[in-house]
């Protein structure tokens, strides 16, 4: 019988393993937190958005870096699968907006005891407070022609602990996650153990992120919530991304679906440097003649209150003041008093409220890290590597990574049966 390490007990440890164990093989699980899961717990704010139900084209198309990388795991383990599994487990699962499936009890705690009684099951020997320091590689000569003519020439002999003692084993999966959530246990220690064994990574990135933006006045918009807005990012003139959806204020920036998105398209640019322009649609649903039409009713409306007291019924209460302040009208004019002229201006600051965006926040608050093991060091049809035999790697290690709608956890889920099946 074969014995596999599984290096971590992240979504694509816990799954590396339960495909391992499936296949027949001993597994030990290892884990440096007292606990399984501990940045699924808080994924989805608690309720664990733990894949998407689109059919896997829309899946693939969601994917930002090395889609084609991911085929055959996509099509190995689908959102189908996943769902099924779950199921099987004991875990209700339910569709919302955007094709999100999250448990049916909103609690992802419920899809952790789920994950660890299938571990269980198959006997999987999992060991908490367990820190690994070092893979133990063996020189040897290995040429397969068949798997992509792959020349070996190391293979996994085990692994080295903390505490300096060894074990061997067949094969070892490194599925530690990436920088994001440090507090989790999320310290980079997969790329270590990637760069130590002779595979090279790319630069690595905060994403799904918040945005920072220039604007000092953003911090009195803190905690506003723009719901149905329409976001543009330009350079130079050049539009970069566009989304729908929600928006948050925060006391430094940007927040939210749309720039959590927007973050992974962008982030690369931010961090060398570049500012980029943010346009936000308060009324996407009207064109500037409907908006226009619909101010000059409220204006109508309220004909002799002062301008700053004619938006209540448009914009949101904070959001008044610095549209006013953008206008350029006196807010004590009277609104019957308020040429054509500015209120054409008022339509186009309402549909064009712009801020400069200047960077990121940090691994600290970003859900997903850019980056990662280079893919074309990995075997796609199994997650091996093509450098050492017996050396496999899942999840969020790999240079993968995907927007928000439960496709990040999707990758980690069919990365890692892969891994375990192959392993």
């Amino acid at each position: 019988m074969k014995k596999i390490a599984v290096i971590g007990g992240g979504p694509a440890g816990m799954m590396a393993a339960i495909s391992a164990a499936k296949a027949g093989k001993e597994v030990h699980l290892y884990e440096k937190n007292e606990k399984l899961g501990k940045k699924l717990y808080i994924t989805g704010k608690g309720r664990c958005n733990l894949t998407n139900a689109s059919d896997m084209e829309e899946v693939m198309k969601n994917v930002v870096t090395n889609a084609k990388f991911l085929y055959s795991a996509f099509y190995t383990m689908s959102n189908e699968d996943v769902i099924q599994m779950f199921e099987k487990a004991g875990v209700q699962t339910k569709v919302e907006r955007g094709n999100r499936v999250f448990p049916a009890s909103d609690r992802s705690s419920d899809v952790i005891l789920g994950l660890t009684r299938v571990l269980k099951k198959n006997g999987v020997h999992i060991h908490l407070n367990t820190e690994i320091q070092d893979i133990i590689i063996e020189d040897t000569e290995v040429c397969d022609v068949m798997a992509e003519k792959r020349k070996q020439s190391s293979k996994v002999k085990g692994i080295l602990f903390k505490d300096g003692t060894e074990e061997v084993f067949d094969s070892v999966i490194i599925a530690t996650g990436g920088c994001s959530y440090p507090s989790t246990g999320s310290t980079g220690d997969g790329y270590r153990f990637a760069e130590k064994t002779g595979h090279k990574t790319t630069k690595l990135f905060p994403a799904l992120v918040p945005l920072i933006v220039k604007e000092e006045f953003v911090r009195e918009l803190q905690g506003l919530s723009l719901k149905n807005i329409q976001v543009d990012f330009y350079q130079e003139n050049k539009k970069l991304y566009s989304d729908f959806g929600e928006l948050l204020f925060t006391h430094f920036g940007v927040s939210g679906p749309v720039i959590l998105s927007a973050s992974s398209i962008l982030t690369k640019r931010l961090h060398e440097g570049n500012p980029l322009k943010l346009v936000i649609d308060l009324k996407p649903a009207l064109d500037n003649d409907v908006l226009d039409e619909r101010i000059l009713k409220d204006f109508q409306k309220f004909k002799n209150k002062n301008f700053r007291n004619s938006l209540n019924e448009l914009l949101p209460k904070s959001m008044i003041p610095l549209i006013i302040m953008r206008s350029g009208i006196d807010e004590f004019k009277k609104v019957h008093t308020i040429s054509r002229e500015e209120r054409k201006n008022l339509v186009h600051i309402i549909k064009n409220f712009t801020l400069t965006v200047t960077g990121t926040r940090g691994f600290q608050e970003a859900i997903i890290t850019q980056g990662g093991v280079e893919v074309k060091e990995l075997l796609p049809a199994s997650m091996e590597s093509k450098r050492i035999a017996g050396l496999f790697f899942a999840g969020e290690v790999i240079d993968t990574d995907a927007l928000t709608g439960g496709y990040n956890l999707q990758i980690a889920w069919s990365t890692g049966y892969l891994a375990g099946f192959f392993a």
